[in-house]
């Protein structure tokens, strides 16, 4: 899946920097550079939308239609 997220990336008060998602409540990195927060924060994203989806299959009848929707 590929999509795009806007990353809010911050310096910390402790050194290095932290980041949160606005598209994806929860979702939060954290790094050293900006690379490493972005990395961190994509990571966070990618295992929450993978939490999501897997939770929502559960259980899911079996006549139930998947199908693709593309935004934008």
């Amino acid at each position: 899946m590929k999509a795009e997220f806007t990353a809010i990336i911050e310096p910390a008060p402790e050194g290095g920097y932290w980041a949160i998602c606005a598209e994806v409540p929860g979702a939060n990195g954290q790094g050293e550079t900006i690379q490493e927060t972005k990395e961190s924060l994509r990571n966070a994203i990618e295992l929450i939308l993978e939490d999501r989806r897997a939770d929502v299959l559960r259980g899911l009848p079996e006549d139930a239609i998947q199908e693709t929707v593309v935004i934008g």
